[in-house]
C-alpha cells in the first residue's frame, strides 16, 4: 500500500513529482492491460485460422469468401493504422 503525501506540509515540486509517478504507473497499467486484451484476441484469431474459420472443404463457398473477405479488410484498416501504411501512409 503506498502512503499519500501531505498537500499541506509536503513541498509542491514533490507533489508534482509524485502525481506524475503516480499517472505514468497508471498508464503502464493500463498499457499491459490492452497489450493482454490483444494478445488473447490474435490467439483466438490465429487458432480459428487454424481451423480454417470453422469451414470444412465442403462448406467452403461464396457466403464463406465474403465472411473473409469482411475480416480482412477489418483487419487492413488495423494493420494499416499500425504500420502507417494505406491512407494511413505520409
Amino acid at each position: 500500500m503506498t502512503t499519500r503525501l501531505n498537500p499541506i506540509t509536503t513541498p509542491r515540486h514533490q507533489l508534482r513529482a509524485e502525481k506524475a509517478r503516480r499517472n505514468k504507473e497508471a498508464a503502464l497499467n493500463a498499457f499491459i492491460g490492452k497489450k493482454a486484451e490483444i494478445d488473447e484476441m490474435l490467439a483466438r484469431l490465429q487458432a480459428l485460422s487454424d481451423d480454417h474459420f470453422n469451414c470444412a472443404p465442403d462448406e467452403a463457398g461464396w457466403a464463406m469468401v465474403g465472411t473473409l473477405d469482411h475480416y480482412a479488410s477489418l483487419l487492413k484498416r488495423i494493420t494499416d493504422s499500425a504500420f502507417g501504411e494505406g491512407e494511413h501512409a505520409e
